[in-house]
């Protein structure tokens, strides 16, 4: 079993930087891909960024390079860098896994709450 924590939510004026974390409670050597997902009241959770353990990256067409995914194995972490937010940043933000060994499956934090205020 995976466990996935997230933190660096807050409340932040338009414009400005935020930068999430994800734990893992073990190693991410067996995590294929890993993300954030993000999620509106009202609205289906979409992806935000991504990353796979060949570093490949991808971004959803909002994020207009505003944020980048990365991911440190030494300290089993996943970040998501954000700039410039915008009020419609806002929501909740999700980490999830993909495990293919170790314990194979899907995983999600709890969740972490970014307000952008205008």
């Amino acid at each position: 079993q995976v466990r996935l924590v997230e933190s660096g939510g807050g409340l932040v004026q338009a414009g400005g930087s935020l930068r999430l974390s994800c734990s893992a409670s073990g190693t991410l050597i067996g995590a294929k891909t890993m993300g954030w997902y993000r999620q509106v009241p009202g609205k289906q959770r979409e992806l935000v960024a991504s990353v796979t353990n060949y570093d490949t990256t991808k971004y959803a067409d909002f994020v207009e390079g505003r944020f980048t995914v990365s991911r440190l194995y030494a300290k089993n972490t996943l970040y998501l860098q954000m700039h410039s937010l915008k009020p419609e940043d806002t929501g909740a933000y999700y980490c999830h896994a993909h495990f293919v060994a170790g314990p194979a499956g899907d995983y999600w934090g709890q969740g972490t709450q970014v307000t952008v205020s205008s």
